[in-house]
């Protein structure tokens, strides 16, 4: 199959594409944490920082199957700048939005944004690797994630002061300014195809990639992992607030836990080929439940930073596995749309867990929502922990040809019914 052979051209690629998303990250990052100093400013609640958390997903969550099933019959490239351009634009925006329900529309655009980007470059990893180097290239375009979230933080915690208003919108002005950076290094990422071969390719329904063993599990460990990471940038710095740390600090705090899961990538390859996949899912899984429960305990600074990095190290295994289980479970002619369902799920629950940990925060307090992500993570373990589609259980897994094939062919006639 073409998707399954390597392209040419090295992997000049990949680089640049990692690059693109580090600078992409690193914009969101950190304008997610002065999103919220912003809206303390302008008088929200914990509430209130739930509600527009949960706004920043909640676009994405109708878009994003929609934009797979295009990308799966045509290029990915186009959505990266497209991508950058709202990622800009929100944050722009967001730094001179007056109300809070101007800040949690920009937010929504912000979200789109990222949207968009992240469906093109996983589509192009997904399509662009070998089978046996989909581990090891998806774990170093998440590193790309990793060190935005390592730098935005940090950065919006230098910039962010005693005036909040003033400070949080200069932070948002600049997190725009460094998305547009991404722009100079999408350049020849992706290897156009030549001939007809993808647009002759039936779609796929979206049942029955859902009803395909594997793609489920994917789904909610990503799911679980993204809201674990996501809760952190957007509640760390209510956390802060309520226990007197300084904003530099709560920004230092959630770029260990980036730096920390940047270690995990990098040593992810030999980690696999050590425990198995399915291993260590569940044993990170478990870990990160335990240390999320942790965060709630009221701990001194040094303790909590402890704490984030080796969360920061259990939560960098579940985003890079989790794709590579849902690309090789999907049908081959609709792994775009299986990776923007798997998208949808992290939206989805970038929706629901923001808004559950706002209205859990106002009740029990700012650091129940991290007991939440714990049961969360707990049931992602659950779910690592039942065995894998064949194909996917060992390191290599490579031989997934023969159901994706069945699937294929069950999906046509379901879509011809």
């Amino acid at each position: 199959m073409p998707d399954a052979t390597p392209k040419p051209g090295g992997r000049g690629w990949l680089l640049r594409l990692v690059i693109a998303f580090s600078f992409a990250q690193a914009a969101v990052s950190m304008a997610r944490p002065a999103v919220s100093y912003r809206a303390l400013a302008l008088g929200a609640d914990e509430r209130a920082i739930g509600v527009i958390a949960g706004v920043y997903a909640l676009l994405p969550l109708f878009a994003a199957v929609p934009l797979g099933r295009r990308t799966d019959h045509g290029r990915c490239a186009p959505l990266l700048p497209v991508g950058v351009v709202l990622i800009s634009g929100g944050c722009a925006l967001s730094g001179t939005a007056g109300s809070l329900a101007a800040m949690a529309a920009w937010s929504g655009v912000m979200g789109l944004g990222h949207l968009c980007f992240v469906i093109g470059a996983q589509s192009i990893v997904a399509r662009q690797s070998a089978p046996a180097e989909q581990d090891r290239d998806f774990g170093h375009f998440t590193i790309g994630a990793s060190l935005g979230q390592l730098v935005g933080p940090m950065a919006a915690g230098a910039l962010i002061g005693a005036d909040m208003a003033r400070t949080s919108a200069l932070a948002l002005l600049v997190s725009a300014g460094v998305a547009a950076v991404s722009l100079s290094s999408l350049w020849r990422i992706e290897h156009v195809r030549q001939g007809p071969a993808r647009e002759r390719a039936e779609r796929v329904p979206v049942l029955g990639i859902l009803r395909t063993r594997g793609v489920p599990a994917g789904i909610f460990i990503s799911l679980a992992v993204l809201s674990a990471t996501d809760i952190l940038t957007a509640y760390l710095p209510v956390v802060g607030e309520h226990r007197g740390i300084a904003p530099a600090t709560v920004g230092l705090l959630l770029s260990l836990r980036a730096a920390a899961t940047i270690a995990c990538r990098l040593v992810m390859t030999p980690l696999i080929n050590l425990l198995g996949r399915a291993v260590l899912i569940v044993v990170t899984c478990v870990l990160a439940a335990l240390l999320c429960a942790g965060i709630a305990l009221p701990v001194p600074v040094w303790a909590l930073g402890v704490m984030l990095v080796l969360l920061g190290f259990c939560l960098g295994v579940g985003q890079p596995l989790s794709m590579t289980t849902v690309v090789r479970a999907a049908p081959p002619a609709a792994r775009s749309t299986a990776l923007a369902l798997r998208l949808t799920g992290n939206r989805l629950g970038q929706v629901a867990a923001p808004a559950s940990a706002g209205l859990i925060a106002g009740v029990a307090g700012v650091a129940a929502p991290f007991v939440m992500l714990g049961g969360l993570l707990l049931i992602a373990a659950g779910l690592g922990a039942r065995k894998p589609p064949e194909g996917v259980s060992g390191p290599r897994g490579t031989s997934s040809a023969n159901r994706t094939s069945r699937t294929s062919r069950t999906g046509r006639a379901t879509e011809r019914s």
